[in-house]
């Protein structure tokens, strides 16, 4: 079943702007099924042209910087997709020269690790590209195959299995096998193989001490004392990580008031599939203990998807104080702060009154299993 990306329609709207599409996202989080989708919609108009970069003769045949040579390759096509644009040799350059020659063809190059890409076009096509990312499904993109009720009923699953797409359809034990997979490939295919990276069973015993710290603070200290390796490491392979789409960072919102912890990091999973496939649990919610971890990543990351999906441009906090008053998340747009606080259960919390009466007109929401729908509306 095909589900409609968010990002299918800004997407098209950008074609032919004179700009090189560079769509962004982890390993089979659906990139290629989206860039297929979109050129489907225009092989009757006129020639459109997928290219797996992953094929050395692919490769072989765009590494040299001619625009005639490649234009060539290319045919008459109007429309071409270069899937894993960062295999390319000279990548930048290359889209470079073929936007400035020619720009009535439209280029869409994908990649899964933006540390590849990023480093090979960045320079090269300042102002001429526009980029995208794409991440796991969003309930809200779900929400227009199955109703709510439909997706309540999974929610469970979706919190042990997450919400890759394939995945996503899957029964329980093919989808933890296809998980297992796909972290694996995270792995072999791009951590493993970037620059710098030496030692793999560090970058998983990390990403493992990762998983467990699940919704709380990060001490990069710690962890490197654990691992046995500098604190700089750490952040590096941290940095890696983020890069390549498995993690992300929420780091400690301090302005004003003396209370306020401001040095401290909180690091979360862009699917928890992926998480719990990398501790190897996918036990029911109800035998969990981390069940408050994954919670507060599900709604955390469906909040992010929403924003993104929608245009909505935000910056993230969490916050915490030393006499143990916090915030999960929060979101400041346009000088205001949308605070929330996420709990599995109908249980209540305080209002934190004291970061209220400091920035004013703040607004408060606390989110669980009975009105996490309400992330869509904010």
């Amino acid at each position: 079943m095909y589900i409609k990306r968010y990002l299918e329609d800004q997407i098209e709207k950008r074609f032919f702007k004179n700009k090189i599409i560079i769509i962004y996202g982890a390993r089979q989080v659906g990139k290629t099924t989206l860039v297929k989708k979109l050129l489907g919609k225009y092989q009757n108009k006129f020639k459109t042209l997928y290219l797996n970069c992953e094929i050395l003769s692919v490769r072989e045949n765009l590494k040299i910087p001619e625009p005639i040579r490649l234009k060539s390759y290319f045919e008459d096509a109007k429309l071409v997709v270069l899937d894993e644009a960062q295999k390319i040799e000279n990548i930048g350059l290359i889209l470079k020269l073929l936007v400035d020659t020619y720009p009535e063809i439209q280029i869409i190059a994908t990649g899964s690790s933006s540390f590849e890409i990023n480093n090979k076009i960045n320079e090269p096509l300042t102002g001429r590209a526009d980029k995208f990312i794409l991440y796991p499904l969003s309930i809200e993109e779900i929400g227009q195959n199955q109703n709510r009720f439909e997706i309540e009923a999974r929610l469970d699953r979706i919190i042990r299995y997450g919400l890759y797409p394939e995945t996503y359809f899957l029964p329980e034990k093919q989808a933890s096998f296809r998980l297992d997979e796909i972290s694996s490939d995270y792995l072999s295919k791009d951590i493993l193989n970037f620059e710098g990276i030496k030692k793999s069973r560090i970058i998983i015993d990390l990403l493992q001490l990762l998983a467990l710290q699940l919704g709380g603070t990060v001490s990069y200290h710690e962890i490197a004392t654990q691992l046995g390796i500098s604190r700089i490491t750490v952040q590096k392979y941290i940095d890696i990580l983020e890069q390549a789409f498995i993690i992300f960072t929420l780091r400690a919102f301090s302005r004003n008031l003396r209370k306020e912890i401001s040095k401290s990091v909180k690091i979360y999973f862009y699917d928890i599939g992926i998480r719990n496939s990398l501790i190897q649990n996918y036990n029911p919610i109800n035998l969990r203990a981390d069940v408050g971890g994954l919670w507060e990543n599900f709604c955390l990351l469906e909040r992010l998807k929403h924003n993104h999906n929608h245009q909505i441009l935000a910056n993230y906090y969490f916050w915490r104080t030393y006499d143990q008053k916090k915030v999960d998340l929060i979101e400041e747009k346009q000088g205001r702060f949308n605070l929330f606080e996420f709990k599995w259960k109908n249980t209540k919390a305080k209002i934190p009154q004291e970061f209220m009466k400091t920035y004013k007109g703040s607004n408060y929401h606390l989110i669980n299993k009975f009105n996490y729908w309400d992330l869509l509306k904010v």
